[in-house]
């Protein structure tokens, strides 16, 4: 219930909002909810993160993934398998465990990327560059068999895009769909590894 009619929701405290209502509301997809959820919520999520990653960005990071699991999530909450409060830590434990996976998989790669250097690579190169190819190379096994075809032929093999629709079959237009969709996948994969 609204203890202020005339006010709109979003504009109402988040202790305006009882936690069963609260949690109607969100379920029913009400905005307001969600903001009065993160109100009421966000700096318990943030610390936990905080204790468990001890970085303020990650938990910044995790605390933001939180809510839009929350939002994403909402049609899943059950009221009689506990509050929605408990029901939010639960997702806060999630992604705090997505984030230190996050954490080891990119220092596994920083590992296989200085072990490729000191096997194969002439010790005048850039550690940088190895790093580089090897978050390409993950990038690129990511994408969709299509996408990666055109784009190995594009980069590895230097072919045209009217070579590769000879090659490949795919009509041209295809062939640049494939382009600039994998390009686009591959930059935002990139920008998340060395944002992260």
């Amino acid at each position: 219930m609204n203890p202020h009619p005339s006010a709109p929701p979003w504009a109402l405290p988040a202790e305006s909002f009882a936690d069963e209502e609260l949690a109607r509301g969100l379920v029913a997809g009400d905005e307001a909810c969600l903001t009065a959820a993160y109100h009421r919520w966000s700096a318990l999520v943030h610390t936990l993160a905080w204790r468990s990653l001890g970085d303020a960005r990650e938990a910044e990071d995790v605390t933001q993934q939180v809510f839009l699991g929350v939002w994403h999530g909402r049609r899943g909450y059950r009221p009689e398998r506990g509050t929605i409060a408990g029901w939010i830590v639960g997702i806060t434990k999630r992604k705090i465990a997505d984030a230190l996976t996050a954490r080891t998989r990119r220092a596994d790669l920083v590992s296989s990327a200085g072990s490729a250097l000191a096997l194969s690579e002439p010790a005048g190169q850039r550690p940088e560059a190895v790093l580089d190819q090897v978050l390409v190379r993950d990038g690129l096994a990511r994408l969709p068999a299509p996408q990666q075809r055109v784009l190995r032929l594009t980069f590895y093999e230097d072919l045209t895009q009217t070579q590769i629709a000879e090659r490949t079959g795919f009509p041209l237009g295809t062939v640049k769909s494939h382009a600039r969709r994998g390009l686009h996948q591959l930059r935002r994969c990139l920008c998340q590894e060395f944002s992260a």
